[in-house]
């Protein structure tokens, strides 16, 4: 018998896309039994738990949980040896399943995974924010997974701990983390191909999802094993937060002295402005350009997504799940 794979799915409030997502589950036709199912339902009060058992998963109830508990307690109702974590606002490519195990039959690799895709009919802040993001290419030893589009050996889930339940975001970042902190590889692989639904349609949405994500951002890139390239995403996020707050104070500085508020407001955005100029070179040179992404539209985007991130060190922003309009995921 081939390895059975339990794929967690967490949702709330996203009948919707969690249609589209098990659709796209269940078109990996992998083994007969095989694949297991599990929805955790976040309170969801928009029949998201009915979608999942019509479309053949099991499903959990949990009440005001946090993404990481609900992921952990999908994993212990589970049966697979290997564990998936795919969102609901997700959807992934019919190979996926035969990729991952391929991949996780090999010695030493504990994870694989992919970055997400942006959707094709996106809006342009979608597509410039997936341009950003960048794309996985072919097969190479990564440093962290997304754990929406993720496939774990089961055993080494066990060993890392399973994901942190105090944090909540950067969940991911941890336990990749803690797995490589085993010994263990965690690989990128181009074939788990992932379109996220739930990237952000507007500047709006953008800065507030950022102001969320970044939460727990410094708390979890000290926490080791420390790796350098992990180190910009730490620092970055510090110097921006200092500049914009040496922004406000040139601002307030004009009333009493013009021309030294308006140097200081100037340097501050300057450096504000460098960093995520860098994004947007470092972007072009890694893919090139892209069909209706722009420099100015890169820039804009890297902007408003660095925003997020400083702001997130000193203010605290509900997940998105929690606003009115929002018909989100968990994830």
């Amino acid at each position: 018998m081939k390895p059975r794979i339990s794929f967690i799915v967490p949702v709330r409030n996203d009948a919707r896309r969690l249609e589209r997502c098990l659709q796209s589950i269940w078109r990996n036709r992998y083994a007969l039994g095989q694949i297991q199912v599990v929805v955790v339902d976040n309170g969801s009060t928009d029949g998201s738990a009915d979608v999942a058992r019509q479309l053949g998963a099991q499903v959990i109830v949990i009440d005001d949980a946090p993404v990481s508990e609900l992921r952990n307690r999908g994993a212990r109702h589970s049966t697979g040896d290997i564990l998936a974590f795919v969102d609901a606002d997700n959807e992934i490519v019919s190979g996926w399943v035969r990729a991952a195990m391929e991949i996780l039959r090999i010695p030493g690799v504990g994870a694989v995974g992919a970055l997400y895709r942006a959707p094709v009919d996106g809006t342009w802040v979608q597509r410039t924010y997936g341009h950003l993001r960048g794309r996985t290419e072919g097969q190479d030893d990564a440093v962290w997974l997304n754990s929406g589009n993720l496939a774990v050996r089961r055993d080494a889930f066990d060993a890392a701990g399973g994901f942190d339940t105090s944090l909540e975001a950067c969940e991911d970042v941890d336990l990749c983390n803690r797995i490589r902190a085993t010994g263990l590889r965690l690989v990128s692989d181009a074939r788990l191909e992932s379109i996220h639904h739930g990237d952000p349609k507007t500047l709006s949405d953008l800065f507030a999802s950022e102001l969320w994500r970044g939460r727990d951002n410094l708390r979890v890139s000290f926490r080791g094993p420390f790796v350098w390239a992990s180190l910009p995403s730490a620092i970055v996020p510090i110097v921006d937060v200092v500049m914009v707050g040496a922004a406000l104070l040139g601002l307030v500085t004009m009333i009493v002295a013009w021309a030294a508020g308006v140097m200081m407001t100037s340097a501050a955005l300057l450096v504000i402005a460098a960093g995520s100029s860098l994004k947007v070179i470092r972007a072009s040179a890694r893919q090139g350009r892209a069909p209706g992404v722009g420099i100015l539209r890169m820039f804009v985007v890297a902007c408003v997504y660095d925003l997020g991130r400083a702001l997130a060190l000193v203010a605290r922003a509900p997940h998105r799940s929690a606003r009115p309009r929002a018909a989100a995921t968990a994830s």
